[in-house]
């Protein structure tokens, strides 16, 4: 069959296998073109970076970048974790699974040791799992990345299924977006959080389940000695704060810094390790092309980063996250981590930097139907939106039939 993209209400519900296989295999071959650039060692080589590292949500976006970069610039071995649909011989998975498909495939092929569960993180079966399989491997895991993005979380005590919501707090919030298929701009507005969607949204993006996770690796004595673990969050420009900073979302993300400062504490005491919130640059993700302002502000935004040659994707961010900032000692060993006022580690400078942000401020007071493709990235936007569905990736023909929907066979 031939796999076009099927798009409802800006958001893309299908996938390309092989697309999404080149483009998870574009993202290695950066991580390796960096590694010999910076003349990064791996661990196999005789580095000290990261050894055993855990991912969860490993399957797309940062998670994704997170585990290549770690994989294929430091040799670590890796486990991940996320929940992911599989396919069939007729029938369609979702991108992070053909995306696990191709990481495993090429982890294999390198030596890398890669083991991928498909499973609820929220569970603590899951964390069982993970556990006997780290233990099986005779290793203790030296980095831990918390990348879970879920609309919904079942508390694994209660039971009890809590919705995160993207809304404002308060009061409604009104802004524009961009409409993708018609490349013309749409008001959207999003009515204010209840107090009980916020508290959900807190227990499903909040800082609860990363201290699980920490807690019940902890008491099992699989973290290494030195053992540092990091979770992501957004920040943003102020003219986005209403919906995203100070909205149920944000409160959620000021609840991960919070479990980020007593992790630290933990881990300092237990292992001699640390704990931190990487504040990652606005990114194209099916959740920011639905809400207001944000596929505007990205669009503009990434223009102008184009413009200033700083502009990054998921694979940028997580390979200088890791170089710059993590592993920065002698022979790419831990060493400390410059962070914020907030004990944050701040991988957006680049995107909040004064003369970027007035720059899109400017350009964004003249927007309208008449300007949007001169001053909107608009051919940039729609290629990152489609690519995380494994759409618009070059080298790849999508006039072709695909035989089976369940292989990444070329």
């Amino acid at each position: 069959m031939v796999i076009k993209p099927m798009i409802r209400s800006n958001i893309c519900i299908n996938a390309h296998p092989v697309g999404c296989a080149k483009d998870t295999e574009r993202q290695i071959a950066y991580v390796k073109a960096q590694k010999a650039k910076r003349g990064i060692k791996s661990v196999q080589e005789g580095g000290d970076g990261p050894k055993m590292v855990l991912v969860l949500g490993c399957s797309t976006g940062y998670g994704l970048a997170s585990r290549i970069s770690a994989a294929f610039e430091y040799g670590a071995d890796t486990i991940g974790v996320s929940f992911e649909k599989a396919a069939t011989e007729t029938k369609g998975g979702t991108p992070g699974w053909y995306n696990n498909m191709a990481f495993d495939r090429a982890a294999e092929k390198d030596g890398l040791v890669a083991r991928t569960f498909s499973a609820d993180a929220f569970a603590h079966e899951t964390r069982q799992l993970v556990i006997d399989e780290v233990k099986k491997l005779g290793k203790k895991f030296d980095l831990i990345v918390y990348s879970l993005a879920s609309p919904v979380r079942t508390d694994p005590d209660t039971k009890v299924l809590y919705k995160s919501v993207i809304k404002p707090q308060g009061k409604a919030y009104s802004g524009m977006a961009i409409d993708i298929m018609t490349d013309s701009l749409k008001e959207s507005t999003a009515e204010p959080a209840t107090e009980e969607e916020i508290e959900n949204t807190v227990k499903v993006m909040g800082g609860d389940d990363w201290r699980l996770w920490i807690s019940q690796l902890s008491d099992a004595g699989v973290l290494a000695d030195g053992c540092r673990t990091v979770a992501y969050s957004y920040i943003g420009p102020e003219l986005s704060h209403a919906i995203y900073r100070d909205g149920a979302i944000g409160a959620a993300k000021k609840d991960l810094e919070k479990a980020a400062l007593d992790l630290d504490a933990q881990l300092k005491k237990s292992v001699g390790g640390a704990a931190y919130v990487s504040v990652n640059k606005g990114l194209v993700t099916r959740s920011s092309a639905v809400i207001p302002i944000i596929s505007l502000y990205l669009s503009v935004l990434f223009k102008v980063m184009k413009e200033k040659g700083t502009h990054e994707g998921c694979i940028e961010q997580m390979e200088r996250l890791f170089a710059e900032r993590l592993y920065t000692g002698a022979n790419s060993s831990a060493a400390e981590v410059p962070v914020d006022g907030e004990h944050r580690i701040r991988i957006d400078d680049w995107e909040m930097a004064d003369d970027v942000q007035a720059e899109v401020n400017k350009r964004m007071a003249a927007l309208s139907n008449d300007t949007i493709a001169d001053i909107c990235d608009l051919p940039g936007y729609k290629h990152d939106f489609l690519a995380t569905n494994g759409f618009d990736i070059e080298g790849v023909d999508y006039d072709r039939d695909v035989s089976r929907m369940d292989s990444l066979d070329f």
